[in-house]
Order: C-alpha cells, then structure tokens, then sequence
C-alpha cells in the first residue's frame, strides 16, 4: 500500500464548538476549502464533522488518540496551559525517546503533544 496522505474525522454532536477549539485554542491551521478542515502537516487533514450516531463525550476516549508531532513541546504545552487546557500528562518521558504532553478536547477525545529527542533513547528492560 502505497499511502500518500492521511485523513482523520472527528464526529461531534456539536462539530463547530469542536472545531473552535482546534482553531482557536489548539491552532491548527484551517483548511477552508475542505470545510471543518485543518492541515497536519504536509500530508495530513483533521476533520471535524457531525454525525447522527454520536452525542455527547466521547464513550471510549483511548480508542483513537490524535497525536500531534510537534518540534518544541515545552513552548506548546506553556500555550495550551495558558489558553485554559488541563493536561493529564505533563512531559512524560518515553524510552524510545518520545516526550509526551496529555489533555482531551472539549467532547472528551484524547490529544497528545509529541517530540521526539532522539538523546532520550534509552533501552527498555
């Protein structure tokens, strides 16, 4: 399978208070053209839509998780935080590497913050 881009849909009882937050607190860079649409990277689209078979948060917040790669966590998680989002994990630190920040939108899906800083590796016992 050759995959030249991705798309992800996020269903939401109420997608233009969803879609606020991506825009406005978040910062992705919408996609207007796409309608409730951001870029995520050069390959990549979040969008956010209405569906009749959702309603209210999320029932199962840990099955799709939206990580978003970033190049420099601490300046991103300081932003959210002062925007008003709650993180749930705070720069953790993963052996391959990975720093991860944790918090979920406002229907309850679960965000996270990635960078990765190789000089963290360290082998897993």
């Amino acid at each position: 399978m050759d995959v030249t881009s991705i798309s992800i849909q996020v269903a939401s009882s109420d997608p233009q208070r969803l879609f606020s937050f991506y825009r406005d607190v978040v910062q992705l860079t919408p996609q207007p053209e796409m309608g409730q649409a951001f870029a995520l990277g050069p390959v990549g689209h979040l969008h956010i839509v209405e569906h009749s078979a959702v309603s209210g948060a999320a029932k199962e917040p840990a099955r799709a998780i939206l990580d978003l790669h970033v190049g420099n966590i601490d300046a991103e998680h300081a932003r959210l935080e002062a925007a008003g989002v709650t993180f749930s994990r705070s720069k953790g630190v993963e052996f391959w590497g990975g720093i991860i920040s944790t918090f979920v939108d406002p229907d309850g899906n679960i965000v996270q913050l990635i960078e990765h800083r190789p000089e963290l590796a360290r082998e897993e016992n």
